[in-house]
C-alpha cells in the first residue's frame, strides 16, 4: 500500500498543496482556522505523517538537539544527559546521544552526524584532551555556527560557543584543606590520564592546596577514567605503600580523581583484605547517584550534574547568547570514607 502524500491530503481537504503544507508542517504563515481544521482532519482520517525535513524546512528549526557525552554508562555522564533530557522536553525539543568511549574519531563522527541531521544546538559533555583535537573541531563547528548552530561545552572552555564549567581546581583544593583540617597529614593520589585536562585540573588542585600546608603525597598512581581503572590503579599504590590490614597507625588518606575511580579502588582494597576507614582513608570528586546505596559512604565533592547538564541547553537555546561562560562550584562533603579513629 502507498504512503499517503501531502497531496492527498490537500485534495481531501480541497486546498492548495502549498495550503496544505503550511498547516501540517509548522509554518508560521497558516491559513484561516476553518481551513487549518480541514486540512487537519483530512490528515487524521488518511493517516498521513508529516515529513520531519519538510518540517524542520518550515519552521527553520529541526527541533533537535544533539549530545556527546564520554561514557553514558558513567553515573557522571547520565545525571549530565539527564538534565539535558529533561531542559529539552521543556523546550518541546527531541534529544539525539552519542557515547564515544573516549574516541575522539567517533567524536568527530557523531558532530558531522548531527550538523548533516541540522541539530539546533550541539553540547560536548566532558573533559577535552590536546590542542590538535580541538581545533579539528573549530573548523568544524565554525561552519556549522555560521548556519545558525549552537555549541556548548560542558567541561573546559574551547575558542568556540558557550560552555558550563565545573571549578575542578579549586574544587579540589578545597577537599584538600577540608580533609587537612580533619586530621589526615598522610596522602596519596590516584589520578586519571595525563591528557584529560579534568584530572590533570583536579590533581593540581589538590596537590597544590597540600603544597600550601606543608605536605607532599607520598605516591601518585594514574589509571584510566573508569572503575577498572581505579581498581588497577588502587593495587599499584598499595603495593607501593606496603599497606597491610591492620597495620596500625594513622591511615593514608588518597584522593581519587573521580568517584568511579575511588569505588574500583576500594573493590581493589577489599580482595587484599583491606578496609575502608581502618587501614586506608579515600575521597572521591562527583557526588554521583550511585553513591548513596554504597559503603563505606565515599567523601567527595559534589557537584549539581543534572542542573549543569540543564543550564547546558538553556544557553543552548539562549539565541541572544553566544560565547558566555559560566562556572560550577563544588562542595566539599566529607563522609566515612575518610574518617579517622
Amino acid at each position: 500500500m502507498a504512503a499517503v502524500t501531502l497531496q492527498d491530503v490537500a485534495v481531501r481537504a480541497g486546498v492548495s498543496q502549498a495550503t496544505a503544507s503550511r498547516v501540517l508542517n509548522g509554518s508560521s504563515r497558516i491559513p484561516g482556522e476553518g481551513v487549518a481544521d480541514r486540512v487537519r482532519t483530512a490528515a487524521r482520517e488518511l493517516g498521513y505523517v508529516p515529513n520531519a525535513q519538510a518540517q524542520a524546512l518550515a519552521r527553520a528549526s529541526t527541533g533537535l538537539l544533539g549530545l556527546i557525552v564520554h561514557d553514558i554508562a558513567d553515573p557522571y555522564f547520565s545525571s549530565i544527559a539527564r538534565g539535558v533530557q529533561a531542559a529539552a522536553r521543556t523546550a518541546r525539543k527531541q534529544v539525539l546521544l552519542a557515547s564515544t568511549e573516549r574516541d575522539y574519531d567517533i567524536e568527530r563522527e557523531s558532530v558531522s552526524t548531527f550538523i548533516a541531521h541540522r541539530a539546533d544546538a550541539i553540547v560536548l559533555a566532558g573533559s577535552r584532551q590536546s590542542g590538535h583535537l580541538d581545533r579539528d573541531l573549530e573548523a568544524e563547528f565554525g561552519r556549522y555556527q555560521d548556519n545558525g548552530g549552537r555549541v556548548v561545552v560542558i567541561g573546559q572552555p574551547l575558542a568556540f560557543g558557550s560552555a558550563v564549567e565545573p571549578e575542578n581546581h579549586s574544587a579540589s583544593g578545597e577537599l584538600a584543606n577540608a580533609l587537612v583540617a580533619a586530621g589526615h597529614t598522610q596522602f596519596a593520589i590516584i589520578g586519571g590520564p595525563g591528557s584529560i585536562r579534568t584530572a590533570v585540573d583536579r590533581r593540581n588542585g589538590f596537590v597544590e592546596a597540600l603544597g600550601r600546608c606543608g605536605l607532599t603525597p607520598l605516591v601518585e598512581v594514574s589509571g584510566d577514567f573508569t572503575r577498572d581503572g581505579g581498581f588497577s590503579a588502587a593495587r599499584r599504590l598499595a603495593a607501593a605503600l606496603q599497606l597491610h590490614p591492620d597495620a596500625g597507625g594513622p591511615p593514608t588518606c588518597v584522593f581519587a580523581v573521580t568517584d568511579v575511580m575511588a569505588i574500583g579502588a576500594i573493590a581493589a582494597w577489599r580482595g587484599l583484605g583491606l578496609q575502608v576507614p581502618r587501614d586506608v582513608c579515600i575521597a572521591g570528586f562527583d557526588d554521583i547517584p550511585t553513591l548513596r546505596d554504597h559503603t563505606p559512604s565515599l567523601s567527595t565533592v559534589a557537584l549539581p550534574l543534572e542542573q549543569i547538564g540543564a543550564r547546558a541547553i538553556e544557553l543552548a537555546l539562549c539565541s541572544d547568547i553566544d560565547g558566555l561562560r559560566e562556572r560550577v562550584a563544588g562542595q566539599v562533603v566529607l563522609r566515612d570514607s575518610t574518617k579517622l579513629p
